[in-house]
Formats: structure tokens, sequence, C-alpha cells
């Protein structure tokens, strides 16, 4: 992580770090208002346990895997467009001519060469990811704060958030690391007139064809950098609680 980093400030300055944060933006403020909003609801509706007892754990499973896959699958323009800028700067390194020029420029190329639909490009790899990250997320986070106030001495404040957000995060990232790199590979991938990937048929191919080729640890690749940004993330969101 380290040396990618280094390597993306000598070659193309420090601010190519946040190359499509506008994007990042947008799908934050979308996927998180919603799928938050879309947990919240689903635990007042499946999630209703006895006091002093912790939620049922395929009732958190559900609802978890449920918020996430419905807000991506909203973001997931938002995410694509922030994939896309993001490779701009090996692309040019490569010899490559621009592809997109700002956020807007790739929102409006995308919908003239593929119309609509084509803003939902990896999708499915996109909202199953989620459904992943999520299922770790939100389910462990629940029942990791529950473990920690039924098991030790500590109130329910910012450390046991803490606590219970860094077990999540981990949890989070060691399910949805996989799904992420097949989730950016579709993305960025080139497609013919039709739209159709001219590396990777389906997220199950590109699954497939990464471990044959690059080993089981590949699905693993950027984990770290995945892990923290979900431990800032959280913690974040802690903090304005």
């Amino acid at each position: 992580m380290l040396n990618t980093a280094i390597g993306i400030v000598q070659e193309e300055g420090l601010f190519k770090l946040w190359q499509g944060v506008t994007p990042a933006i947008y799908r934050h403020l979308v996927y998180s208002g919603c799928r938050m909003t879309f947990f919240e609801v689903f635990r007042e509706k499946l999630l209703k346990t006895k006091q002093n007892s912790g939620p049922v754990l395929w009732k958190s499973v559900l609802c978890g895997s449920l918020s996430g896959a419905l807000g991506q699958f909203l973001a997931s323009p938002t995410d694509l467009v922030k994939v896309q800028m993001q490779m701009e700067g090996r692309r040019r390194l490569e010899g490559h001519p621009p592809r997109v020029q700002s956020t807007w420029h790739a929102f409006r190329k995308i919908i003239a060469e593929s119309g609509v639909r084509g803003l939902w490009k990896g999708w499915v790899p996109n909202v199953q990811r989620a459904a992943l990250v999520n299922m770790g997320d939100l389910t462990t986070y629940e029942n990791s704060k529950h473990f920690i106030l039924t098991h030790s001495t500590l109130k329910d404040n910012w450390v046991t958030h803490m606590l219970a957000s860094s077990c999540s995060g981990l949890i989070a990232a060691t399910l949805g690391t996989p799904a992420d790199v097949i989730k950016t590979r579709i993305m960025n991938q080139p497609t013919d007139n039709t739209g159709k990937g001219l590396f990777y048929k389906s997220s199950i191919d590109c699954l497939v064809r990464t471990v044959q080729e690059e080993g089981f640890m590949a699905l693993y690749k950027g984990f770290i950098p995945i892990w923290t940004r979900m431990l800032i993330f959280n913690w974040s969101i802690i903090q304005n609680r």
C-alpha cells in the first residue's frame, strides 16, 4: 500500500491520491444514507429482541446483506465513475489517451456510449460485494457490541463502539475484498460495441480466471487499504453519533 502511494505521488503528484474523490463523495452520500436507513427499517421489523438479549444472528445477517445490496445498487453508477477516474493516471502513464476528464464528463460519456443502463455496468459483483461487506460489518457490529457489554464492565459509550467497529471492519474486509477485486476488474475492463466485456464474461468468470492465473491470494489485493478505509469510516460515524 505504501509503495503504491509513493509511486502515485512520484509519478503523478500528491493530489492524484484524491483522484475520483467527487464521485466517491456522491457514492457515500447515496450508499451510506440508503444502507443505514434500510438497516434501521429492517432492524425495527426483524430484529425485535427482548431486553438484555442479543440480536438473532440470522436476522442480523439478513438485515445487513439486504440493506447493503439495496444501497449499493442505487449507488452503483457513482462507483463505476469513481473506478474509471481512478484508473486514468495509470492509463496515461501507459500511453493510452484519456478516457474521462471529470465526473460529469464520465457520466455523459457512459450514457452516450451505452445508454442509462450502462451506468449499472458491473452492478452484480458490486451488489455482491456490498452484501458481503454489510453482512460482516453491520451484523458483526451488533453482535460484537452485545458481547462486549455482557462480558465486560464497559458501558455503552464510544470505547465500546470503537472496539465493536474494529471487529466488524476486519470481518467486512475479509468477506468483501475478493468481491471488491472482481468488481473493480469488471468495471474497468474495455467493452465492445454491445457493451459486453472483452476480458471477463461475468463475475464468476473473473473469479475463476483470477485464481487460475494469479493464485487465490490475488483476491485479497488491497486488503490493508480496504480495512483501513472501513476503520476510518466507521470511527468517523461513531464520533458524530
